[in-house]
């Protein structure tokens, strides 16, 4: 299991490296070319927004055809949008890209996580798997990141030169097909036997959220989700109201990000010990706590260890919620699971960041961490009852 696990983490690194590094190298490019702030975020969406509507189709291809022949596809695809890229680096193509590689990085995702949690055996190593499974994407906003930047200042006649980025578009479109290699050597799983429905029809997505534990979980995946972006929203603009800098507001996020790749290492040597329901519901509430004090804090110090915190609170979520999730989900549904779980991802990270800009408007930004501090109980009552 070990090996395998091993495996599949890598082949989501791969794709998903791929993603980030366009990520950052797109809007780079946007930028050098002339073209405004508006059509930037215009393009950065793109990459969550594919998802919205792909995640589902994908959810239901990995249950009937297993994990090779979506890992397939997504290489494909990643690779031919990062391709793309590198023969016409020009702001459309760059939105084509934008689709591609982030339609391949959440259709591998579905893919192996529905792989993952159908070889554990039992609860303790579903925690132990996701928890592992969970670095990856951490692990691939370095990877992907880093490697686009070197690319960008060092492949070119000068730093920052068209063929720098091009040669950055080359790199990323090559890293996908290492996970061509990894999952190689993988065996597929038995498909697990389908229920028919009683009027013969093959059921629709929407009727999961008719099973119950599965519709909580799916809601407070939705609050986790929520608070990563308020405080990925509002910690800048709080940043900005104390006079801080853009590199202390930087290692602020950094120290969030860093908090959370610690917690999920530590937790699969844990996570026998582990209660997914009770995780989730201290994780909410001192989500709450932290919330509730972050706008009355000046200092970038305490700001910092509060980011810390949090991101040892929220760090906890996404592991536990994958593990409820496929025992709460029938086997031979658990990629549309995972896909309606994606697609209600995607889709608040396309929403919310426009809600809060017209919250924090009209209740600042201090009102909008207790907006959803309070939402934040609401959502640790809710994990208790899955």
């Amino acid at each position: 299991m070990k090996a395998a696990l091993t495996r599949l983490i890598a082949a989501q690194i791969c794709v998903h490296s791929c993603m980030a590094g366009m990520r950052l190298a797109a809007p780079l490019l946007a930028l050098r070319e002339g073209h405004s702030a508006a059509a930037v975020g215009f393009l950065v969406a793109l990459f969550a927004l594919v998802q919205v509507f792909c995640a589902l189709p994908v959810g239901r291809y990995s249950d009937r055809q297993g994990l090779k022949p979506p890992v397939a596809y997504s290489v494909a695809v990643a690779c031919i949008g990062a391709g793309l890229a590198v023969v016409f680096p020009t702001y459309w193509a760059l939105c084509i890209t934008a689709l591609l590689t982030g339609g391949a990085a959440g259709a591998v995702t579905i893919a192996v996580q529905r792989h993952a949690g159908r070889a554990a055996h039992d609860p303790t190593e579903l925690k132990r798997v996701f928890s592992w499974l969970s670095i990856a994407p951490a692990v691939s906003n370095f990877i992907g990141p880093f490697a686009a930047g070197l690319a960008i200042d060092l492949a070119g006649s000068a730093p920052g030169s068209l063929e720098g980025y091009r040669a950055a578009f080359a790199l990323l479109a090559l890293l996908p097909l290492v996970s061509l290699w990894c999952v190689q050597g993988l065996q597929e799983l038995p498909r697990a036997a389908a229920v028919a429905a009683k009027d013969g029809k093959p059921p629709r997505a929407w009727n999961m959220l008719g099973i119950a534990p599965f519709r909580r979980l799916l809601i407070v995946n939705w609050l986790i989700s929520s608070c990563w972006d308020v405080h990925a929203f509002a910690v800048p603009l709080l940043g900005h109201e104390r006079g801080l800098s853009a590199s202390v507001i930087g290692t602020i996020f950094g120290s969030f990000a860093v908090a959370v790749t610690v917690i999920r290492l530590m937790m699969p040597f844990v996570a026998r010990h582990l209660s997914e329901r009770v995780v989730i519901a201290v994780s909410m509430l001192i989500t709450t706590v932290i919330f509730a004090v972050y706008p009355l804090l000046h200092s970038a110090l305490a700001m910092g260890l509060c980011s810390v915190l949090l991101g040892l609170a929220l760090g906890t979520g996404q592991p536990m919620v994958m593990s409820l999730l496929h025992q709460v989900t029938p086997a031979h549904r658990q990629g549309e699971a995972l896909g309606l779980r994606l697609m209600a991802i995607n889709a608040s990270s396309v929403m919310m960041p426009l809600m809060f800009g017209s919250a924090g408007a009209i209740i600042g930004v201090g009102g909008l961490f207790w907006a959803v501090g309070v939402v934040s109980v609401l959502g640790a009552r809710l994990a208790r009852r899955i």
